[in-house]
């Protein structure tokens, strides 16, 4: 473990977990470049990010999929158990499928490639500080190519009118508190429509809803970023 500087109150507090120790050294170089960002301690594995994030609460936690004693994934599940509140931005070399959609469904706010640039990593650190999803472009484009060569995956049931306002709302990163002030509903009956619109779409995240109703062309693929609650 390694505890750094005690944490500011102006800047957005991040954790950092990397079982490679030169790795982890060069993010967070990166990370600390950014004026509003501020690394307050770092795991060299999964069991000591769990008990890291635990102890300090950062407002976001960065993971790499691939740790000793627990994966970035099963820390990710424990912490929406346990502290919904923290933010989880995966930063990690795989960009397959099948790990992409276990970090979306284990509820992560994003999922970032270790060759993005700094600039794309500290707005990903951002957003989802902010409450927004970040997907890596070359992430995207992937999970959208495999939603059409696959049609069947992106089969749904039709949504109200209602529901597509909702979900509308959500991909442009508004919160159920603030859809609800846009529509004039409370954000119980926001959450009662986004339940209904997961169901029907057989999604488990607003991320995924929102990319299966691009692929269905019942929202625009430039809805903007996706708010996670």
């Amino acid at each position: 473990m390694k505890k750094l500087s005690s944490k500011s109150k102006t800047k957005i507090r991040v954790l950092l977990a990397d079982d490679h120790h030169i790795v982890r050294a060069g993010i967070r170089q990166l990370i600390e470049s950014a004026g509003d960002l501020q690394i307050i301690a770092e795991a060299g594995d999964g069991e000591e990010a769990q008990a890291l994030i635990q102890k300090y609460k950062p407002d976001v936690a960065v993971l790499d999929i691939q740790m000793p004693k627990a994966s970035g994934i099963e820390v990710t599940r424990w912490v929406r158990t346990h502290l919904p509140e923290v933010g989880i931005l995966i930063l990690t070399a795989y960009d397959d499928e099948p790990y992409v959609m276990a970090v979306l469904q284990a509820g992560a706010n994003g999922y970032v490639l270790k060759t993005a640039s700094a600039d794309e990593l500290m707005q990903a650190v951002r957003d989802v500080n902010e409450g927004r999803s970040a997907l890596d472009p070359a992430v995207t484009r992937k999970l959208m190519s495999n939603l059409f060569k696959h049609p069947e995956t992106s089969v749904a049931e039709a949504l109200t009118e209602r529901e597509l306002d909702v979900l509308r709302l959500a991909a442009k990163g508004y919160t159920n508190k603030s859809i609800g002030v846009q529509l004039g509903i409370s954000d119980r009956t926001v959450q009662g429509h986004l339940a209904h619109i997961f169901a029907k779409m057989q999604a488990t995240s607003r991320t995924e809803a929102v990319m299966r109703a691009v692929s269905l062309g019942w929202i625009s693929q430039n809805a903007g970023q996706i708010a996670e609650e």
